[in-house]
């Protein structure tokens, strides 16, 4: 007991529980950073990319997102890697943070000004390898700073600001366009990035890893580091399994609704009709946020409510196999929202609890990370082929439907957490 009581804060496991003022900092932190990865994939990349090769603009975007995703696969656990050997005075998170806020705003840049296809896959690459540094910081600052009975009620909060970033991402970006067209939708989500990692760098605090406790900085252990051992440690190769599949099936039923409301539905106007699904889908993230958070702090229980949120988001799924019209889309936005907000603010929670070590936390949450990165890889190089071959949109959501139960069988292997 003296070892536990003797490590230094950056590596002790949080009990005090965080303050309001530092949960409206994460709140906001996340809103900037997903409103930078959501506005350009939902609107500003599908657009650039039908600019540049109208005739091939599904090409496109695939491209781009899944180059992009492979970079973010990579800057996730990388970074977080790094920041668990940081002893800087202003902490070992921060400083990464920053840097990733700055590196996002450029790439947003370069997109703005993009001539050709190759000036935009380096432009959002830059996006995500600095979003995704961003990324692995905050989720690190929950498992720092937020004790485990707190932990869902703040997954909560973060599934509210990631689903408050993709809505005001998608209403700024389309006012944006209307103003002035691309390079103005970008440069104001690069404003906003900036000024949401800003906001908690300098206001909230970072505890500073003593040289002492720095893990060995040798090549060889370094890349030994990486590798998590599923044999090991089975419940979080269970955890990061059910998160991949979540992942997945997101992917399938929402990268491609702007060419699904154009191509499949004939809405009259995708832009607003993304909006309005947006819009339901958001109202209702944050009520399953909400109370499945409270709920399952309360109880302390995680599994069912991924198991419900999985058997939600397939329903919702399986409304657009069989329908494919405005109606069935307005009924299923906001069954995937309940399901979304409901996994999310319980999947962080679950998550954290699964980690091997916490001198190794942002490493091991950037490994879980990349769950969230890879269906982009995955996805566009699946949905290709299923749109074109495999029977059309009925086919991609029945893909979708089919990775959340997935995700519901993997959860139940997960034994160390209830």
């Amino acid at each position: 007991m003296s070892e536990v009581r003797d490590l230094p804060e950056a590596l002790a496991e949080p009990v005090a529980r965080v303050r309001a003022g530092w949960m409206s900092l994460l709140f906001f932190a996340n809103i900037a950073l997903w409103l930078g990865v959501y506005a350009p994939i939902q609107v500003l990349l599908p657009k650039q990319a039908e600019i540049l090769d109208a005739a091939d603009k599904e090409a496109v975007f695939s491209l781009v997102t899944g180059v992009g995703a492979v970079v973010a696969l990579i800057a996730n656990p990388v970074v977080g890697l790094l920041s668990d050997r940081t002893c800087h005075a202003r902490g070992r998170r921060h400083p990464w943070t920053a840097a990733g806020a700055v590196i996002a705003a450029a790439g947003l840049l370069v997109l703005a000004f993009a001539p050709n296809v190759a000036v935009m896959v380096l432009g959002w690459c830059l996006v995500q390898a600095g979003l995704n540094g961003m990324l692995a910081m905050l989720v690190s600052a929950i498992a720092d700073r937020v004790p485990v009975p707190q932990r869902a009620q703040v997954g909560g909060l973060v599934g509210i600001a990631q689903m408050l970033g993709t809505v005001l991402g998608a209403v700024v970006v389309v006012v944006m366009l209307d103003l002035a067209g691309l390079p103005l939708g970008y440069a104001v989500c690069a404003a906003i990035v900036l000024a949401g990692a800003a906001a908690f760098v300098l206001r909230t605090p970072d505890a500073r890893l003593p040289v002492a406790y720095r893990p060995s900085a040798r090549t060889r252990d370094v890349l030994a580091n990486l590798w998590i051992s599923p044999r090991e440690h089975p419940d979080f190769a269970w955890a990061w399994g059910c998160h991949f599949m979540i992942g997945l099936g997101n992917a399938f039923g929402t990268l491609y609704l702007l060419f699904f409301l154009k191509d499949a539905v004939h809405y009259e106007d995708p832009d607003t009709g993304l909006l309005i699904m947006m819009g339901l889908y958001g109202a209702a993230l944050v009520v399953g946020a909400l109370v499945a958070g409270h709920f399952s702090d309360k109880s302390g229980r995680r599994k069912p409510y991924v198991l419900a949120a999985s058997a939600v988001m397939a329903v919702a799924a399986l409304l657009l196999v069989v329908w494919q019209n405005w109606t069935a889309a307005l009924a299923a936005s906001p069954l995937l929202g309940v399901g979304f907000g409901a996994y999310m603010a319980v999947a962080l929670a679950m998550l954290t609890q699964v980690l091997p070590a916490a001198q190794d936390r942002a490493k091991d949450l950037g490994v879980i990370n990349i769950a969230n990165s890879l269906p982009q890889v995955v996805a566009p190089m699946l949905t290709a082929p299923i749109l074109a071959y495999l029977g059309g949109y009925p086919s991609l959501f029945a893909a979708s439907a089919l990775s959340t139960v997935i995700a519901a069988v993997l959860v139940t292997r997960v034994k160390t957490v209830s």
